[in-house]
């Protein structure tokens, strides 16, 4: 038998085009046996089909959540629309004429007529709504959230919680991680006999999943993306499988580089084979340590402890080292099989996200003349406990619970952070620029960085004479809930300090639809623990709204205060904040480095107007406000004076309401929400007894008390008026959500014995 070494070198000489992008040895009736038998073992040319296994894993993945999504969406609209018909029908065949009418007075007295003595009482006949639901179906999903409901208990280590993935997350995790695993270790052989044979194929199955899954990690990652458009679920959500898809790529990128090095291609005759048949003129091993070094600190510095410590680094980093990778990967990869298929996908949908981007950011849209390249006024108020409220007039449209990226370039001009806005998006709630606008408003407390220069900043324009206008640069909006509340039959809402923020619009759009007799909702229950009394100003005129246009007997809020002491005038007093020494002095150098420029261009300016009014006042007054800025500021909640281009409207922003709906007046101008004053120990207790629940408790639609609410125990009282369809939602520090979790697991096995239909849950992380 002729040796490997002879055979090599008769080999005839074969270009690289005409060896299909992959190593073909010819075989020959000299071929060695190891040859024919590597040729016949998971030949090279068959390994492109492992990168479409994990594709179809994907794809059957996404239409799953995809098909369950739309169906909860379509039989939603079908009992709202459902619901509207009955009531139109209702309208049309009574009314108070034919209701209170008697056709003679013998049957108006007669008791047996009205009051039988024996049975029940005639009552109107009340047509159900249909249920648009399959109740097996209605069990197996019961059944699924009743184990991936349930929270991962909490990690606490100096005093810093820290929470763990949600249950259905690692799931899915650990399924691709088994489905990439098993894929690449469970087919034989992982190596040949000889290295001149071919490459391990080990490493070429676990190098194809890997690159077949840079589209997902891409498509998972960026903020406007069509996962997101087939499932509903925003990318902020879906981050988190983009975090641990990396850590699977990078745990495959292993297991393909390992195999090349315990059989290494300078060995048995394999770099001789690599220069007969690939005279690409670079060392076969340099381009994948090159594609693997950025790898490695993207993972690396995206780890969630080495993230909060050097933030800065993460921001600035991520996205160059991910571009990189791509290109390192193009050169990696030379066109073999398959693998510039996928990573052409992933340039494609990188360059789609960012171009559709454009639409979302209001001064880089050229449909909004009015913003383009110059962003949106802003107003900017200072709150109880130091909360910030931020106002944009605006011409985005959102809906209740999304949220936008905001940066003021007055303030900084590098931060770019999201928040959740807190207003809501109706003709109801006009803005004071006009027809187009609305004003989109956000809250939140300062932390460190960027929240709390806006706030500083905002303490330093009150001493002005004449009040500061901020420009607003706003990318979004992106997020959002993927039920609608108006199609639950009951709503309960739990919300935790500033997490009555992704709270508030979702009740005043519900409150809205129940008004107009477009929500199936008949009880709303919102329970909100807060420190201090001083936060409920934060939304005061929504409060109002909320007492003030519901339906009577609709909306139950509780209010619980969990700290007595009570922050004195001109105190400051703000949440502890990470430490980010670096991430800080970089931005004050850029801001400083701008404000430089910024201040030069005045000075400039204000000379230019200097020696053209030459000593003239009127006209160099004339030539400042010729250069003052052409967008009109947003006036103040205070109500100042209009700018001159402005609409004004002489109202406050309410509902227009029916008179037959509202609940007693209150008075707007000194709303009281029944706090006590401070209360002393003795107090305290009275309160904690006073609000002791009873066995059968009747109360008030409004209630105040002092102290934790005790979640289980009001979730138990509650879904005594549960209806077939009933929505939980949580927005909260981590105890908080994972005691309303715990409860609303348990709760699925009600489903399945009775004639409920669905318990929903959706939580939401309040430091968005």
């Amino acid at each position: 038998m002729p040796s490997l070494r002879t055979f090599l070198d008769n080999a005839p000489t074969m270009t690289l085009p005409e060896l299909t992008k992959r190593i073909s040895i010819k075989i020959t009736s000299s071929s060695p046996p190891g040859l024919i038998a590597a040729s016949r073992q998971d030949p090279w040319s068959h390994a492109g089909n492992y990168s479409l296994g994990w594709v179809y894993f994907s794809i059957i993945l996404l239409i799953f959540t995809g098909a369950l999504y739309w169906y909860h969406y379509w039989t939603d609209k079908l009992r709202r629309a459902t619901f509207k018909e009955e009531i139109a029908k209702s309208s049309k065949t009574s009314s108070p004429d034919t209701d209170y009418e008697m056709a003679n007075l013998p049957t108006n007295c007669s008791s047996r007529k009205f009051f039988p003595g024996d049975g029940d009482l005639p009552q109107e006949p009340v047509s159900d709504l249909p249920t648009f639901s399959f109740g097996p179906f209605n069990t197996v999903v019961a059944l699924v959230r009743f184990i991936f409901y349930r929270p991962l208990p909490l990690i606490t280590y100096k005093g810093r919680i820290f929470q763990l993935p949600t249950a259905g997350v690692l799931f899915m995790v650990f399924a691709a991680t088994a489905f990439v695993t098993l894929y690449t270790f469970l087919p034989q052989p992982y190596y040949y006999t000889s290295i001149a044979f071919g490459s391990p194929p080990l490493a070429i199955r676990a190098g194809m999943i890997a690159v077949a899954m840079m589209p997902w990690i891409v498509g998972l990652s960026v903020k406007s993306n069509l996962i997101t458009l087939i499932t509903g679920i925003g990318h902020e959500r879906l981050n988190v499988l983009h975090r641990w898809l990396s850590y699977i790529f990078l745990f495959l990128s292993l297991v393909h580089t390992i195999p090349f090095y315990i059989t290494p291609i300078w060995d048995e005759g394999g770099l001789n084979t690599w220069k007969k048949y690939f005279n690409t003129g670079y060392y076969p091993y340099g381009s994948g340590w090159a594609a693997l070094a950025p790898l490695l600190a993207i993972t690396l510095h995206s780890l969630p402890f080495v993230r909060a410590w050097s933030y800065e680094v993460f921001v600035v980093a991520h996205v160059p080292l991910s571009i990189a990778l791509l290109g390192l990967l193009f050169w990696h990869c030379h066109n073999y099989l398959t693998s510039w298929n996928y990573l052409w996908a992933t340039t494609a949908i990188w360059l789609a996200s960012y171009l559709t981007r454009l639409l979302y950011l209001n001064w880089a849209n050229p449909f909004r003349k009015a913003s383009w390249l110059v962003g949106e006024p802003a107003s900017v108020t200072i709150l109880p406990e130091n909360a910030v409220k931020v106002t944009v007039a605006t011409q985005i449209r959102w809906t209740p619970g999304q949220y936008v990226y905001l940066r003021m370039p007055h303030i900084s001009y590098m931060q770019n952070h999201p928040f959740t806005i807190a207003s809501l998006c109706s003709e109801d709630f006009p803005s004071e620029y006009g027809e187009k606008y609305r004003d989109m408003t956000l809250v939140f407390r300062p932390f460190g960085g960027f929240t709390r220069q806006v706030l500083d900043q905002a303490i330093k324009d009150q001493a002005l004479p004449e009040r500061k206008d901020y420009t607003a640069l706003v990318d979004g909006p992106y997020g959002g809930m993927r039920r609608e509340l108006a199609s639950f039959d009951t709503v309960i809402l739990f919300a935790g300090g500033s997490g009555i923020t992704a709270i508030v619009s979702h009740l005043l759009d519900l409150i809205k639809k129940m008004r107009d007799s477009k929500a199936v909702t008949k009880q709303v229950h919102l329970v909100w623990a807060l420190k201090r009394p001083e936060v409920m100003e934060w939304f005061k005129e929504e409060i109002r709204i909320c007492r003030e246009a519901a339906p009577p007997e609709t909306v139950h809020c509780q209010f619980f205060i969990t700290a007595a002491k009570r922050q004195l005038p001109g105190e400051q007093r703000f949440p502890p904040s990470p430490s980010r020494p670096i991430h800080d002095l970089l931005h004050k150098q850029v801001d400083k480095a701008f404000d430089g420029i910024a201040s030069k261009r005045h000075s400039a300016i204000i000379r230019e107007i200097q020696d053209e009014a030459a000593g003239d006042s009127e006209k160099e007054q004339q030539l400042r406000s010729e250069n003052e800025d052409s967008i009109n500021p947003l006036p103040h909640p205070t109500f100042l004076p209009p700018p001159k281009t402005a609409v004004r409207r002489q109202h406050k922003p309410t509902l227009s309401i029916p008179t037959n709906n509202l609940a007693p007046p209150t008075n707007r101008t000194n709303f009281d929400f029944g706090f006590p004053s401070t209360p002393t120990m003795l107090q305290k207790n009275l309160m904690r007894f006073a609000f002791m629940p009873a066995i059968n408790p009747k109360k008030s639609s409004w209630s105040t008390e002092y102290g934790r609410p005790d979640i289980p125990y009001m979730l138990k009282g509650f879904e005594r008026e549960f209806g077939k369809r009933t929505c939980v939602f949580v927005c909260g520090p981590p105890s908080m959500r994972v005691d309303v979790q715990k409860v609303v697991a348990r709760m699925q096995r009600n489903i399945w014995s009775s004639d409920r239909e669905e318990l929903f849950l959706h939580t939401e992380n309040y430091s968005i």
